[in-house]
């Protein structure tokens, strides 16, 4: 029976490869998980295993052409079509002969003499929507005995720092990423070796499964038990360079071996890469050849102008070029959807701080009592839920298409706080049931998690309407942007003693502080806007009006 081999998937986001080397040809018998073929993506490169015995018939690429995910990769010949028969007996004796896969490592002695479980550990969802991490800093080596639940590494999404524990005890095996490096969500992040679980080893012994030890190319190579007569006919190609030995470069006529990325770094840098020596494996070109390539270019262009003028700086001295990651990213990107899509107004007004500020002078003592701080915030965040209760346009939310404006009961109110990561904007849940002291130890709570790094992910999703105090650093007035998909923001400026006029006449001096809002004009209209600041405005100048909604 003549079936097609068709190419998995062979990494999250990876649709199409380069085919390196083909370790078969055809006509050849080739077995069940026997190397078929060396392919490289953007981020390894991969040996594909076949899925049945049989005879290949057609390759249907040639070596350095790029193939398709779920596309044929050759077409092959079945033995006995696809069912699987019971082993026979001269096999079975052939394949007792064959001893496992013994792991003489340190690592394996740390665990004693039991037979040791090889695994990946697989880097699990950290937050909504979060794909992609930075490694920030390992807290283990390679070698080292670890416990369940023992922190193995921190990492730095769009949002927070985050640390990552440990599913199991044993020792740790290989470190697939290196401090600064990207790591993607359920891609494995490192490699552990520990004690099997009560019947696990025999479970596997008895269904002649594999023991797979991993390799630093982020992948496994599979060494099983089962063994066929017919691999006198087809040896297996993968063992010709043993694991640790060099590989020659793979010669192919007219191409180099490059990943996409490398390519398209090359391309943007009009780099020709058969000029650059790859450092990688079989002569792969890596990012570091290609930047090593831009740097001494540079210095070769740089040199007569560095003799003709010694004491003038260069360019390139005057210049830093950093990646842009982690939070500053995130906000790169949400800042832009947010003015592409949203049409900003703005309304901007005078408040009189007067009597809030004598009132918080007032309380500040008795919070303090009970080790909690009492800012302005909290009064700002309370009078806000209370005017959202009669402008239930302000709290809501247009869909991507314009089509749908949802309402929303909770008054999750956002306020931004400057951490060592960024600007995060966090935001309090259920405003309209907290009182002012619930309000205010809330936010201490997550302004000391935001600081250390170390805020959880759901103080960062669900937020209706966001708080910006640029006050407490300085500024008078502000354009905010609004936080996509919330429909207005408001920004705080600082409090300044003013001359003022009384009713009277009469010029007084009093506390005065900026608002400024941005709404979304395409549901909030100016006059909206207008009657919402006035009742918002009036609870703050007015504080115990407050008092007529305590339940």
């Amino acid at each position: 029976m003549t079936i097609d081999f068709i190419l998995p998937d062979i990494g999250e986001g990876i649709v199409e490869c380069e085919l390196l080397e083909w370790l078969v040809s055809e006509g050849d018998v080739i077995e069940e998980d026997q190397p078929v073929a060396e392919v490289m993506t953007d981020k390894a490169t991969v040996q594909i295993p076949a899925m049945h015995s049989g005879t290949v018939t057609k390759l249907y690429y040639k070596e350095g052409d790029i193939a398709a995910v779920h596309a044929p990769l050759f077409a092959m010949e079945t033995t006995g079509g696809l069912s699987t028969e019971p082993t026979s007996t001269a096999d079975a004796t052939q394949e007792d002969a064959v001893p496992p896969h013994q792991d003489d490592s340190p690592a394996q002695e740390n665990l004693g003499d039991q037979e040791a479980v090889h695994e990946d550990f697989i880097l699990p969802d950290i937050g909504e929507g979060i794909i992609e991490c930075e490694i920030v800093k390992w807290n283990v080596k390679e070698g080292d005995l670890i416990a369940e639940d023992q922190s193995v590494v921190e990492v730095m999404t769009d949002k927070a720092v985050v640390e990552i524990p440990a599913k199991h005890s044993g020792v740790v095996g290989t470190l697939y990423y290196a401090q600064g490096d990207i790591a993607k969500v359920h891609s494995p992040l490192f490699s552990l070796i520990r004690k099997p679980e009560t019947g696990e080893l025999k479970g596997q012994e008895s269904a002649g499964s594999e023991y797979c030890e991993p390799l630093a190319a982020n992948q496994n190579m599979c060494h099983g038990k089962s063994e066929n007569n017919s691999r006198d006919n087809a040896p297996v190609k993968d063992d010709k360079w043993p694991s640790g030995d060099f590989e020659p470069p793979v010669v192919i006529p007219g191409k180099v071996l490059a990943s996409p990325a490398v390519r398209r770094i090359a391309r943007e840098q009009s780099l020709d890469l058969g000029d650059i020596k790859g450092t990688g494996k079989k002569g792969r070109i890596l990012k570091q050849d290609v930047l090593a390539q831009l740097t001494k270019g540079a210095k070769d262009s740089n040199t007569p102008t560095l003799k003709e003028m010694p004491n003038q700086p260069q360019e390139n001295d005057r210049v830093k070029t950093v990646k842009v990651r982690g939070v500053q990213a995130a906000m790169a990107k949400q800042m832009v959807a947010s003015v592409s899509t949203i049409p900003h107004f703005t309304v901007s007004d005078e408040l009189v701080m007067d009597n809030l500020i004598a009132l918080r002078q007032r309380l500040k003592p008795v919070f303090e009592e009970k080790g909690v701080k009492l800012s302005l915030m909290p009064f700002f965040i309370k009078a806000l839920s209370l005017a959202l209760s009669e402008f239930e346009i302000i709290n809501s939310q247009l869909n991507d298409d314009a089509t749908e404006l949802r309402y929303f009961y909770d008054h999750n109110i956002g306020f931004a706080v400057d951490t060592k990561i960024g600007l995060l904007v966090p935001n309090i849940k259920q405003v309209q049931q907290l009182s002012i002291f619930d309000i205010a130890t809330q936010m201490q709570e997550i302004i000391d998690e935001a600081r250390k790094g170390q805020i959880a992910s759901h103080h960062l999703k669900g937020g209706t309407i966001s708080i910006s105090n640029i006050g407490a650093i300085g500024g008078i007035t502000a354009t905010p942007v609004i936080n996509k998909p919330e429909a207005a923001i408001v920004a705080l400026g600082k409090t300044q003693s003013l001359p003022r006029f009384t009713p009277k006449g009469e010029v007084v001096a009093q506390q005065i502080m900026m608002i400024n809002w941005s709404g979304d004009h395409r549901i909030i209209d100016g006059a909206t806007m207008v009657k919402f600041n006035n009742l918002w405005m009036s609870y703050l100048q007015a504080p115990e009006k407050m008092l007529m909604h305590l339940r």
